[in-house]
């Protein structure tokens, strides 16, 4: 029976690792508040060699506590960050908490429509940015719109931005960040794990953005769940760990794994702007950073480098890889480069998102995403019934329950409604389960194409690609076909040096790997293929180049 213990994937789990463990849940002020009293003089956060103390931390979330406040900000009321990885997100963010105001994550790469449109929909009446040239357009336009009723702007040099990064000027109006000061209340409101901390927005192929709603006690769990996985496997936080902040704090992944696990356990984050491979080669060798979460693009540019094996990698203690399949010859060299295999796994915004993991040195096999973390329940259930819970093996929709899911769907009832059955919360995903608990993703439900009455995934078509020696990445989309409805189309990016070949030559060697109906029946070749904000690729883009220019009904070229 779903849900009922000993579940699977226990039998699996190492020596010392606990499904049962103590997931712990509270509020993240709480959490600020013990990690300032335990790591008082430790360094919290380096940003362009400038070190800042989890004391001198403390008490700058305080003044700008102090500042929002008088702004209006508490209880009820969204703050949104508009913000890189610049010391001024994590301030800002516990700042607007400490508050009991909601956290309102928005996109650097967001055009000011979207920006817009989140803006209205979270109702953040305050914007909080940085005066880089890059951002400060936008923000002044949603300042003047009156979309932003107050406009606060950090300026990005005070912490030692590099010249060649361009600055703007601040909009007439707005508030400079260092101005967010004054008394503190005589009492901080009451908050409690139930109260709502970020509303998170996810993207799709389609529709507009909704925000999952992340609670306290989602968050504050999912850093207790990621904490009993390491403790349990051996990983748990050394003193003097450093890890290497790259990943923007405003998505999901880098907001619980690096900013929310690194205050809790005392780690010191080295906050970087953006991705540079010399920079992060001397955050490792040089400043002796312990862990380096990443996405497939940053360690293809690592492994490459043609000096790599003259850097001292020893003091890695754990590396991770997610967002997209990483080329298997690419893995092997980085585990030959730092003794480590790349971690993986399964998460998502709505899970806060602990979700699955690989066991410690297990190997990546195509669609493996690994075993249900501590305190996690996941199973299979039918695509037409989703109360059905099907048996090892079989293929459906990947269910999840846990402390760390999301309440909802901000303002979004009819889809809580379909999201949400029996308290489990349905992921979208297409997955299947093992007799031994392990999960395996097949494709994104609303990503199937269904080509001739055949349901096709394109995640399996895209492993199977990426076996080919010529291919560097591949995103595989569904397009028109008059006759099939729908056909699968891959754009590939190919690796330095390799010959284009024909969609005849890949369907030949596609051909004892796919069935027939999951052969793509069109190729592009492009230098580069669209991604998200935090490197992942994205097929957004691409659906909509192909829908404005293949009219209904067409056939899809070949």
């Amino acid at each position: 029976m779903s849900g009922a213990r000993p579940h699977p994937w226990e039998a699996i789990y190492p020596p010392g690792l606990d499904w049962g463990a103590e997931i712990k849940t509270g509020t993240l002020t709480d959490m600020l508040d013990a990690a300032i009293a335990a790591y008082g003089d430790r360094p919290a956060f380096e940003f362009n060699d400038q070190r800042m103390s989890f004391a001198e931390f403390g008490a700058s979330v305080a003044r700008c506590a102090a500042g929002l406040a008088r702004l209006g900000a508490g209880p009820g009321r969204s703050v949104a960050l508009y913000l890189p990885n610049l010391p001024y997100h994590p301030i800002a963010f516990f700042a607007a908490l400490r508050t009991g105001a909601r956290v309102v994550h928005l996109s650097p790469l967001d055009p000011v429509r979207a920006l817009r449109r989140k803006m209205e929909d979270s109702e953040a009446r305050i914007l909080i940015t940085t005066n880089l040239a890059l951002l400060m357009p936008n923000a002044a336009q949603l300042f003047s719109d009156k979309i932003a009723e107050h406009l606060v702007v950090g300026a990005a040099d005070a912490w030692g931005t590099p010249a060649h990064i361009p600055l703007a000027p601040m909009p007439e109006g707005a508030i400079a960040f260092a101005d967010l000061d004054g008394p503190a209340p005589p009492a901080w409101p009451h908050i409690t794990a139930d109260d709502i901390a970020v509303l998170q927005y996810t993207g799709g192929t389609t529709g507009l953005p909704r925000a999952a709603m992340l609670t306290h006690g989602n968050l504050t769990a999912a850093v207790s769940i990621y904490n009993a996985w390491l403790a349990g496997t051996g990983r748990a936080a050394q003193r003097g760990d450093k890890i290497i902040g790259v990943l923007p704090y405003f998505h999901i992944y880098a907001l619980t794994n690096v900013l929310l696990l690194g205050i809790d356990n005392g780690v010191e984050q080295l906050l970087r702007l953006r991705f540079d491979v010399e920079t992060t080669l001397r955050d490792i060798s040089e400043k002796r950073a312990t862990n380096f979460p990443g996405v497939p693009t940053m360690w293809i540019a690592l492994a490459n480098h043609p000096d790599i094996e003259k850097y001292d990698l020893s003091s890695l203690r754990s590396i991770g890889s997610g967002g997209a399949p990483l080329p298997q010859d690419i893995a092997e060299r980085l585990e030959q480069l730092t003794g480590h295999r790349l971690g993986g796994g399964w998460g998502m915004t709505e899970t806060s998102p602990a979700g699955t993991s690989l066991l410690p040195g297990q190997r990546y096999t195509a669609s493996l995403i690994g075993v249900p973390l501590p305190g996690i329940e996941m199973d299979i259930v039918a695509l037409d019934d989703p109360r059905r819970v099907l048996a090892p093996g079989e293929r459906g929709e990947i269910r999840i329950k846990g402390p760390n899911v999301t309440k909802g769907y901000w303002k979004r009832p009819e889809e809580n409604e379909k999201a949400f059955v029996d308290g489990w919360f349905l992921t979208g995903d297409i997955g299947t389960m093992d007799e031994s608990g392990q999960f395996f993703l097949v494709d994104r439900k609303k990503d199937m194409i269904i080509s001739g009455g055949f349901n096709v995934y394109p995640t399996m078509i895209e492993n199977a690609i990426y076996e080919h020696p010529a291919v560097a990445e591949v995103i595989v989309i569904g397009v028109p076909d008059a006759y099939r409805g729908q056909a699968a189309k891959a754009f590939i990016v190919l690796r330095e040096g390799a010959a284009p070949f024909t969609i005849e030559a890949l369907r030949d060697f596609l051909a004892d790997k796919l069935g027939r109906h999951e052969l793509p029946t069109a190729l592009e070749f492009r230098p580069s293929l669209p991604r998200t904000p935090v490197g992942k690729l994205s097929k957004r883009d691409l659906i909509e180049q192909e829908n404005s220019k293949t009219p209904a009904g067409a056939s899809a070229p070949a």
